[in-house]
């Protein structure tokens, strides 16, 4: 089993569930609130590390309430920090609309010192990243981070996976620094410009991203699963029926940290999706993000029952 070296953001999730989102200047009632652990990449942390992973992740925190939480939830997972440590700022937090009767959510997400994350932040822990089997990062953190992190685990032979979430423009060659690249159906959209409403569209999709540069793409699509793509294979990943779906929120780092946990242990990149699709099918039947990730043995068990 290889290393997970993960850069990004933790925040602390404060979930909103009710009936429907209020339009401005409206005040409605509830069905409910949780507190509780978030950011992408601290979720996808905590997804490699119960998938089996030696995982670390790197990122910036505040010594304050939501700071202690991020270490409290990393220390149960058994996921390795590599913190620096920012006073006089705060931990970020994420404020999440969820649909009462969907589990659908809209989310805002304030990063805090996360956002302070820097090039030089990531050279410092050019040995840690360098030696991982694979880099994942997002861009929830400022790009200029994410873009050298991904140049030092290039370099130190690492397999880089780039989750562009949310949705941002890139800089030119980036994608070229991707093994994989990661986007759900409107991260696909907005770095090609080709809407992904199916399995179908998402090729289109992948394909223009391989065309960017990235070795291959895997586009997830929700409850239809995930596409496949490096040039040589093709393959539409079904989601698999784990349960009844209580929310998603998370489905995409769970998906991200199960097929970075896989690939680490020597899987194949089109068996390592598989895996991460099993991994976002059980996340979704669960609340919260960081408590919904599963163990890999019950990611393995789903794959046996659906005979995958």
């Amino acid at each position: 089993m290889g290393r997970v070296v993960i850069l990004g953001v933790f925040v602390a999730d404060t979930a909103y569930r009710a009936e429907r989102q209020p339009r401005m200047g409206e005040t409605i009632m509830g069905r409910g609130f949780a507190l509780g652990p978030g950011g992408k990449g601290s979720n996808q942390a905590v997804a490699a590390a119960r998938a089996g992973a030696e995982t670390h992740i790197l990122t910036r925190l505040a010594p304050d309430a939501f700071g202690a939480m991020a270490r409290e939830t990393w220390a149960r997972a058994g996921v390795t920090p590599a913190v620096i440590e920012s006073p006089g700022g705060y931990t970020g937090a994420a404020c999440i609309f969820l649909d009462h009767a969907t589990g659908d959510n809209a989310i805002i997400v304030c990063p805090g010192v996360a956002a302070e994350l820097c090039e030089a932040d990531v050279e410092a822990h050019a040995a840690l990243i360098g030696g991982a089997a694979v880099f994942v990062t997002q861009l929830e953190q400022p790009i200029a981070a994410a873009r050298r992190g991904l140049e030092i685990a290039r370099a130190g032979g690492a397999r880089t996976v780039l989750n562009p979430a949310p949705a941002a423009a890139l800089p030119q060659g980036m994608l070229a620094l991707c093994d994989f690249v990661t986007p759900n159906e409107s991260e696909a959209e907005a770095l090609t410009g080709l809407a992904v409403r199916d399995p179908e569209s998402a090729l289109a999709a992948a394909q223009a991203l391989r065309a960017l540069g990235a070795g291959a793409a895997v586009v997830t699509l929700g409850a239809q699963g995930a596409l496949y793509h490096d040039g040589a294979r093709t393959a539409h990943l079904p989601a698999l029926d784990a349960g009844p779906v209580l929310e998603t929120t998370g489905a995409g780092d769970a998906f991200n940290g199960g097929f970075a946990a896989a690939l680490a242990r020597g899987a194949d990149p089109l068996a390592a999706a598989r895996f991460g699709c099993a991994t976002a099918s059980i996340s979704v039947t669960r609340r919260g993000t960081a408590p919904a990730m599963p163990a890999r043995a019950e990611a393995e068990a789903l794959m046996a029952r659906a005979g995958g």
